[in-house]
């Protein structure tokens, strides 16, 4: 229960690490605010969590790459729960295309739901957990910012998602230096390749699937219950003294 009592938000809370991620929190003890786009989503995994303990999910429908809806969603939790202790900013996506052929629309939506995202849900719902800090008294309160191994290693026709990625790395260690005097936490979470809706498409290839093999040391795909675990940590006090990092898992990627 290394969350009891903790009010958390999560992005990208109605699917596959979000999902997960949710659902790790609230078995430990959080009260989660789930956040995403798709209602129906969020309500779904909402009943499952309150069906094993009741009322420790909430849903909050949102597009984070909007300022309004950003801010309606800091108001709705400082308004309703008064503080935040745990942030996760999950939601992301991406297409595929080289960058001779990338419309700059593409590149604008994919920048916006990657980076732009994390500014807007650290800056408004920051500002609630700076709060709580000055009016509780400071205590071990964190953001997690999902990034990617693409962040770190460049991947084939996803340069607009590759450059965000390595963008949210490197924000996250800012948002660390200005929130350290609060008592705020901020890191980064990179996975490798997961069993997610982003990768659902790809995965169903089996020359796809065998080259990830190939390329990874432990030779198979993430499942997303293993990145929130890493999530988790990093959101806990059992990683204290840890911020400004990027935590890598990529099941051996990087090192083949």
């Amino acid at each position: 229960m290394r969350f009891k009592e903790a009010v958390a938000v999560v992005t990208g809370a109605g699917s596959g690490i979000g999902e997960a991620t949710a659902k790790q929190l609230a078995n430990e003890g959080a009260k989660v605010i789930l956040v995403g786009r798709t209602k129906a989503k969020l309500d779904r995994v909402a009943a499952e969590l309150n069906e094993f303990s009741a009322q420790c999910a909430d849903v909050f429908a949102a597009d984070v790459t909007k300022e309004e809806d950003v801010k309606n969603l800091a108001h709705y939790v400082k308004e309703t729960y008064g503080d935040l202790h745990v942030l996760v900013n999950n939601a992301g996506g991406s297409t595929h295309n080289n960058i001779t052929k990338l419309s700059i629309e593409d590149w604008d939506q994919v920048q916006n739901v990657n980076l732009r995202s994390v500014f807007l849900v650290s800056k408004f719902l920051g500002e609630v957990m700076v709060e709580g800090s000055s009016r509780n008294g400071i205590q071990d309160r964190a953001i997690v910012n999902v990034a990617s191994l693409s962040g770190h290693k460049a991947g084939a026709h996803i340069p607009h998602y590759s450059a965000a990625k390595a963008a949210v790395i490197n924000f996250t260690r800012a948002l660390a230096y200005e929130f350290s005097q609060f008592g705020i936490r901020a890191n980064s979470v990179s996975p490798g390749f997961v069993e997610t809706p982003l990768t659902e498409q790809g995965l169903q290839n089996d020359r796809f699937v065998e080259a990830i093999k190939r390329s990874t040391a432990l030779k198979r795909v993430g499942r997303p219950e293993e990145i929130s675990s890493v999530i988790c940590f990093a959101a806990s006090k059992d990683a204290s003294y840890m911020t400004g990092s990027d935590l890598l898992a990529d099941g051996g990627w990087l090192i083949v």
